[in-house]
């Protein structure tokens, strides 16, 4: 299709960048392809099917912004007048048929600079963790606040907002998409399956370390977009967290300081078993909310869980935040495989 070409990214995708990029070339035949130090061959593998490849050097840090940055600016050099981009991770594969409905939908409405799809897992059977990733994909149709990596974008709307912000690490996506509403473009989810991922998360702790990542991302945007819908929507997050975790391991402290003093431990065993049973009221209630877009009680239930679950991790990113701000340093990528 003319006008249109693919940005895909990846480090040591393996057999997931091979879908990814046979995906893509069945579409278009303009696909740029940036590597963030792989070791796998998959520079060489993008190279054999005649992608243009985008070799990132360590000295400036792997983030998945700054490759896209990247891929971007290499396609700008080479297509100056392209006029939709297609960014894609490269563990995803495309779905057929989404991008001529992606592309028709987009060009008939010009006030849109990104249209998304659904994300699905490719193998949510495999693992707890993978089935959560594909709830959590599961986002509102219609116009939304921000979308995931995968997304076509009207070039002239990526121009107008400069592109990704290269020193976020995570939520650089919708840290974007926040720009481009503020100058009057919109962001619309349309209802059609759009990739498939492939997570391939089997250990809880990469599920641990991808939370970790995700408070720190969204501590930083947060911190950027004062009053803003998105810094409304992080910082609520990390607001929770925070009040979750410190205020629990804070009950517990002062508990336990009070059952040493008084030699009585049944203060400390209450206070436990009257925090747990307050975790897991919130459980329910947080999977009541997640009825619909977990698609089950069950799934609603096993999701709820996990996201009170998750705000120890969120809570220990937004620590890693705040003591890299105090130290001044600059933030690394938090990589959870």
């Amino acid at each position: 299709m003319k006008g249109i070409a693919f940005i895909a990214i990846g480090r040591n995708e393996g057999e997931r960048l091979i879908r990814c990029l046979h995906s893509l070339q069945k579409v278009t035949t303009t696909i740029i392809y940036v590597d963030s130090g792989s070791t796998d061959g998959s520079v060489e593998f993008a190279e054999s099917i005649g992608a243009t490849v985008v070799n990132l050097d360590a000295t400036g840090g792997f983030t998945m912004a700054r490759a896209r940055n990247a891929g971007l600016k290499r396609l700008l050099e080479m297509s100056p007048d392209t006029e939709f981009v297609h960014f894609i991770d490269g563990d995803c594969e495309l779905i057929s048929g989404w991008l001529s409905l992606a592309l028709s939908f987009i060009t008939h409405h010009p006030d849109v600079a990104v249209v998304c799809g659904r994300r699905r897992e490719r193998h949510p059977e495999n693992s707890l963790y993978n089935q959560l990733c594909d709830i959590e994909w599961n986002t509102p149709l219609g116009e939304t606040y921000a979308c995931g990596g995968d997304a076509l974008m009207r070039m002239l709307a990526l121009k107008a907002a400069g592109g990704f912000n290269e020193e976020l690490i995570a939520g650089e996506e919708p840290e974007l998409c926040s720009r481009m509403r503020n100058i009057g473009w919109k962001i619309v989810r349309i209802d059609y399956d759009m990739t498939l991922h492939d997570a391939n998360i089997l250990r809880f702790s990469e599920w641990w370390k991808r939370y970790v990542r995700g408070g720190y991302g969204a501590c930083d945007v947060s911190a950027r977009l004062p009053d803003s819908e998105l810094e409304h929507v992080f910082g609520s997050q990390v607001r929770s967290a925070v009040l979750w975790t410190t205020g629990s391991a804070l009950i517990l402290i002062l508990a336990a300081l009070g059952s040493l003093l008084s030699q009585d431990f049944r203060i400390l065993t209450c206070s436990f078993l009257c925090l747990l049973t307050i975790w897991i009221l919130q459980s329910f209630r947080t999977s009541a909310s997640q009825h619909q877009r977990a698609g089950g009680i069950g799934a609603s239930m096993i999701y709820g869980v996990s996201l009170m679950v998750a705000k120890w991790p969120q809570s220990l990113g937004i620590l890693k935040y705040q003591l890299d701000i105090i130290a001044r340093r600059k933030a690394r990528l938090i990589e959870y495989k």
